[in-house]
């Protein structure tokens, strides 16, 4: 009899098991069955998670154990103070000059209204600083002093409302180390750009132990020994800084890209900036090219570029004419990116919650998601340690959100993200292949939607019935189970 009870609760446990792997998979959006018909990206510039979201509820930022990490100079011995904040260069004596060896509220100084400095946030000095994942060299490698250890009050951003309203992840990581050049290019086409024998003088020369370790940059530059652009470069195409001789552009790439992928499929797309007009028409910007512009079928003048790379208030009026495409990037070339030294956090994201609310005011916005995403670290001091891929990354831990009707409400998504999940996610709701390794592997956007609250095609009522079959059958094992054993 004990036997005959064994085998049934057994048999029982099976068929629950197989019941609620059913529910999980009904539960799993298919792309033909979601709502979405738009997917915009906001590219912000040059924050890391604990700089901006670093006091958010639940997040994993600069209140848990072992967050604010004590910094070490070059040979490893901890700074008594922090070093003076400095600002294009020159002491900042809005800060203080004996700041503790800690993250720092920059508000209680300087204003969410006005300028710091601009850390640097290139290619090696990243490396340099995560110090092989100990992020204790931030300070070390940066040419603004205590400044890479400020951190701003996150209930005063603009886009804080966004982030308790929808879905923060706080886990996503840049794809590549450094600056915003390459992991626009990493947005683009899960790519580094390359440029074989490249002009000396812009040739970097790192410095490695023998273990393979680096350990300094004798001298910087924009280009890896073996012919990788890791650092921001002007394009072979216009605009670019007419001061710049022509074999010091970026010769056109070719690799390819999203935007092709997405064509080739029919489906629409287009690279916005703000401020693309008036860089056309000879004015000067400090903010990153739209980096279709890099690449030979995208370049000016071509009907491509006219088709696909076009100014912010093209996007504006899209939205008012319903002719907003499949996949939006939106960019800032100046003013708005929130760039340190040339835009302020508070203008920035005022900006970009101007067009978030005409999204949302428009008839798209029952079938759209907006992703807000920052390209690089900028320099700034997060105690995350990135994951080790590949050579290029990924880089420094960034906020991103999920805007939608069909995001997840005031949810913290932990999930292991990196920009390469953009293009996943793009991906699977076209049915386009990957790009490369990178984002053939990456995680999906997926944990940060609930496309059943809003009635999604996919089955609701179906995952209804299995999670009740499921409960009963789990009554029914324990029932059985115990009028078994006392028959036995």
């Amino acid at each position: 009899m004990a036997q005959r009870v064994r085998r049934f609760l057994v048999g029982l446990e099976t068929l629950l098991l197989t019941l609620l792997l059913l529910s999980s998979s009904a539960a799993t959006a298919q792309p033909d069955d979601v709502p979405i018909e738009h997917i915009i990206v906001f590219y912000q510039e040059n924050h890391t998670f604990d700089n901006l979201y670093g006091h958010f509820p639940g997040a994993n930022g600069l209140d848990r154990p072992g967050a604010r990490v004590q910094q070490v100079n070059k040979e490893g011995k901890p700074y008594r103070t922090l070093p003076q904040p400095l600002n294009h260069g020159s002491p900042d004596k809005r800060f203080p000059d004996d700041l503790p060896n800690a993250p720092f509220l920059i508000n209680r100084y300087v204003p969410l209204d006005q300028l710091t400095g601009d850390p640097v946030h290139g290619f090696y000095q990243y490396k340099l600083q995560m110090n092989n994942g100990k992020m204790n060299k931030n300070v070390a490698w940066t040419n603004q002093g205590g400044l890479t250890m400020g951190h701003y009050e996150t209930k005063k951003l603009p886009l804080y409302p966004y982030a308790r309203s929808y879905t923060l992840a706080d886990n996503y990581f840049v794809a590549a180390f450094g600056e915003s050049m390459l992991n626009h290019f990493w947005l683009f086409c899960a790519c580094t750009p390359v440029w074989p024998n490249a002009p000396a003088n812009m040739v970097a020369h790192p410095q490695f132990d023998a273990e393979g370790n680096l350990t300094g940059v004798p001298k910087d530059g924009f280009i890896t020994p073996d012919g990788h652009v890791v650092n921001d470069v002007d394009p072979a195409s216009r605009p670019y800084n007419p001061e710049i001789p022509a074999d010091h552009r970026m010769p056109p790439q070719t690799l390819p890209t999203i935007g092709e992928r997405l064509s080739d499929a029919g489906v629409s797309w287009v690279w916005y900036s703000y401020g693309w007009d008036d860089a056309l028409a000879g004015k000067a910007f400090e903010g990153q090219h739209p980096v279709p512009t890099y690449f030979k079928k995208y370049a000016y003048g071509t009907r491509e570029n006219t088709q696909h790379v076009k100014d912010e208030s093209d996007f504006r009026a899209s939205l008012d004419k319903k002719t907003l495409p499949a996949v939006s990037f939106i960019t800032q070339l100046s003013t708005y990116d929130e760039h340190p030294a040339h835009a302020t956090v508070l203008e920035s994201e005022k900006h970009i919650v101007d067009l978030i609310e005409q999204v949302k005011h428009s008839p798209e916005w029952e079938k759209t998601v907006i992703i807000v995403t920052y390209d690089d670290f900028g320099g700034w001091y997060d105690h995350v340690a990135p994951p080790k891929i590949d050579r290029w990354g990924p880089g420094g831990r960034v906020p991103m959100l999920v805007i939608s009707p069909y995001a997840r409400k005031g949810f913290v998504d932990h999930t292991m993200y990196n920009t390469a999940s953009i293009l996943k996610f793009i991906e699977w709701r076209h049915g386009l292949a990957p790009l490369a390794e990178r984002d053939a592997e990456a995680n999906n956007l997926l944990a940060a939607f609930d496309f059943d609250r809003q009635g999604s095609k996919d089955s609701r009522g179906v995952n209804k019935v299995i999670l009740v079959a499921a409960i009963v059958v789990l009554a029914g094992i324990a029932a059985a189970g115990i009028l078994l054993w006392r028959r036995a």
